[in-house]
This record gives C-alpha cells, sequence and structure tokens, in this order.
C-alpha cells in the first residue's frame, strides 16, 4: 500500500514540476500577438502622424485590421484590402 501510494506521489509532483516549467512558456506565446503603440512622427514634408496601435508584426497579411473582413478594435473601422 505504501508503494502505491508513493508511485502517485511521484506521479503528482512530475505533473506540477512540468506545469511551473512550462507556465512561463504559455505566458510568452499570449505576448507574442499583442498589439504594438507607434510613436507619432513628423514626415519630410512637414506634417506630422499620431500616434496609434497596431497588430503586431509577422508575415501574415490576413490577420492584419485593414484585410477584409477584419475589424480594428480601437476604431471600429472594417478593413477593406482584398490579398
Amino acid at each position: 500500500m505504501i508503494q502505491t501510494s508513493s508511485i502517485s506521489m511521484k506521479g503528482n509532483l512530475k505533473k506540477i514540476i512540468s506545469f511551473i516549467l512550462l507556465s512561463p512558456c504559455l505566458l510568452i506565446s499570449q505576448n507574442a500577438f499583442a498589439d504594438v503603440y507607434v510613436n507619432g512622427y513628423t514626415r519630410s514634408d512637414g506634417s506630422y502622424v499620431g500616434g496609434h496601435y497596431r497588430s503586431s508584426p509577422n508575415s501574415s497579411v490576413y490577420d492584419n485590421w485593414s484585410t477584409y473582413g477584419n475589424v480594428n478594435p480601437y476604431t471600429g473601422q472594417k478593413g477593406y484590402k482584398y490579398y
């Protein structure tokens, strides 16, 4: 009886340690798709572009807010571009 309970305790301990070690990976992956703030800047012709948010950069154009079917969560503007 003592041996089976110690085996189950070892299994539970392994699960707990695995969860603790993998938790930071889950947090990092959630932040990978965060919105990015772009600071305002002045163009060479003197006009000013205000700061704004954009989707985080990646290799896909289909998850951009300007793509048809998507909506900018900050302005409510619907996407219009087809690729």
